[in-house]
């Protein structure tokens, strides 16, 4: 599959693989295959969807997209503020 085909029929005969392996219980192989589609579908070139290694999934526990942390952690110099003193509230 070279650059100049066009991604529809990339896709295809991708998508048949995939159901192949599927079929055949290599799930593994179904799986590469299935992040290629899907960067395919993402707007990847042929050559960049065949040269990547596969894409990396947010695990379990990650706090927000596009993070792996795994607790929130305040920028650096960061003090809270001071706490209202309330026998002044509603006061001037």
């Amino acid at each position: 599959m070279d650059d100049g085909e066009p991604q529809a029929s990339v896709i295809r005969a991708l998508r048949a693989r995939m159901e192949a392996a599927a079929g055949a219980l290599d799930f593994e192989e179904a799986r590469r295959l299935r992040d290629r589609i899907s960067l395919l579908q993402g707007g990847a070139s042929v050559a960049e969807a065949a040269a990547a290694e596969g894409l990396k999934r947010q695990q379990p526990g990650a706090m927000g997209l596009g993070t792996s942390r795994q607790q929130v952690v305040p920028p650096v110099g960061w003090k809270p503020p001071p706490k209202p003193d309330l026998m002044t509230r509603g006061k001037r």
